[in-house]
């Protein structure tokens, strides 16, 4: 255990982020989504819902501020409806560490899976919300 870390945070987990360098995408994904089938290294957060671990990285790193959206959820399916409950609880994360951020975005479904496929990493949690999928792009980390 690390003091200042959230235990939600493995090993694992933390080198990654550590290694990611600006521009570098991570995917959060819910627990439906066929991260092992696209290549980046898997990353297991079994159990873990997608905002606890958002308010676990986030003070970690700055979100990409030379992108229209540093955050990009999966957009929805024709036929099928938002729950906006979900986005505004990862938004309530991001505005606790990033609040200058801008709007989240959304991206088609299979063009969210074509850039998952590019992505420094996928973590795999335990989030059962529909749609709830998030990409983070990271920043350039700011000098003490």
């Amino acid at each position: 255990m690390l003091i200042g870390i959230s235990p939600l945070l493995s090993p694992e987990l933390l080198a990654t982020l550590c290694r990611m360098g600006h521009g570098d995408e991570i995917v959060l994904a819910d627990a439906h989504f066929p991260g092992e089938s696209l290549g980046p290294p898997v990353i297991r957060a079994d159990g873990i819902q997608i905002a606890p671990l958002l308010d676990a990285i986030l003070p970690l790193f700055k979100l990409d501020a030379y992108v229209d959206h540093p955050l990009n959820m999966m957009g929805p399916v024709e036929g099928d409806k938002l729950d906006p409950v979900v986005e505004a609880t990862y938004r309530t994360e991001v505005d606790k560490h990033w609040p200058e951020t801008p709007s989240i975005g959304r991206v088609e479904r299979f063009a969210f899976y074509e850039r998952s496929k590019k992505a420094f990493a996928i973590v795999m949690t335990g989030e059962t919300a529909k749609y709830g999928n998030i990409i983070l792009t990271k920043g350039v980390t700011p000098t003490v």
